[in-house]
């Protein structure tokens, strides 16, 4: 089989076997190792040796805009931040350059609406393993459609099953990596059984957190529970949820907020189980292992947070970064 040698002088011609339609999602890129923002998704490129292709050696978060305004985005960076620190990785400028670099690549994705994912690699440097091959941390941030929250597709609510993927050690949990494949494996299982989300529980059976989503249960005794922060990534949808929550203890709707140890058995028992996370806002469970959760209805706490939350995103001017 005859195979084309491609260089530079090439470029415009092979260029366009890269387009793809997805990539109309694809709306702008910064990269540092190119100095700048693209917005053809063709010029959205990763180098092949860098330690976040090849080893997974990277961190990221995911946030949104949402009518011109980032959401929560102190969080993001804050945690964005520790999990750097956690891996050695010294940023090339300051958290306030990174703030700066976000909000431009999303004015140059022209979209009120939309996703935005930071990503920190160690940076380009040999296929090897040792991280000291990488000369500098490299960042690249870009900017995608924001999907409408699962509610709004799925009125009915979501299923869950129990995943048979473990979860991921304490440490790693806690740092949200780029070495996200027990997390695919969730989703595609997940996927393969045909249920909206996989439920992942720790080596000692205690409740863990889905794929890109964090669990919580609704006791019969009306106490909101999510899992013990010590094994989980400490989602900051969940946390703010956990914030608004407080909100239902005061008018009586729950009786407590906690993070506890949940088992199987309180999941299958639960009045209502709830996922949360940053695209799917906070969505009720109306079937979990094929049984449904209390009527197969929404109930009144997942109805009020969804509330709060929506609410929250919409007007609580603390928590937006402009845009535009």
């Amino acid at each position: 089989m005859a195979i084309e040698r491609l260089d530079l002088a090439s470029f415009p011609k092979w260029a366009e076997k890269l387009r793809r339609p997805f990539q109309a999602r694809y709306f702008a890129m910064y990269s540092s190792v190119f100095g700048g923002i693209v917005t053809d998704p063709v010029l959205m490129l990763v180098p092949i040796d860098d330690h976040m292709v090849h080893r997974g050696d990277g961190v990221f978060e995911t946030f949104k805009c949402v009518n011109g305004y980032f959401y929560n985005l102190q969080a993001h960076l804050d945690r964005l931040e520790n999990s750097a620190k956690e891996l050695g990785f010294v940023l090339p400028f300051p958290m306030v350059g990174l703030k700066d670099i976000v909000v431009e690549t999303a004015k140059a994705g022209d979209r009120r609406d939309c996703l935005v994912r930071i990503l920190l690699s160690r940076g380009p440097g040999s296929f090897g393993v040792s991280p000291y091959e990488c000369p500098a941390v490299q960042v690249y941030v870009a900017v995608t459609e924001l999907k409408r929250p699962f509610m709004e597709l799925h009125p009915g609510g979501a299923r869950l099953k129990t995943s048979t993927i473990k979860a991921k050690p304490a440490f790693y949990a806690g740092i949200k990596n780029c070495n996200y494949l027990p997390n695919v494996l969730m989703a595609k299982e997940a996927a393969d059984a045909r249920v909206d989300f996989g439920v992942s529980y720790d080596d000692k059976g205690f409740l863990a957190e889905g794929a890109t989503e964090n669990i919580g249960i609704v006791t019969r005794d009306r106490k909101l529970l999510f899992p013990e922060l010590g094994g989980i990534l400490r989602g900051t949808t969940m946390m703010r949820v956990a914030e608004l929550a407080e909100a239902l203890v005061d008018d009586g709707t729950l009786r407590e907020v906690a993070f506890h140890r949940v088992t199987r058995d309180d999941v299958r028992a639960a009045a209502e189980v709830l996922v949360v996370g940053t695209t799917p806002n906070v969505t009720f469970a109306c079937e979990y292992d094929g049984r449904k959760v209390g009527d197969g209805s929404p109930g009144p706490v997942y109805a009020a947070l969804s509330r709060l939350l929506i609410e929250d995103i919409a007007s609580n001017r603390a928590l937006q970064t402009a845009v535009f």
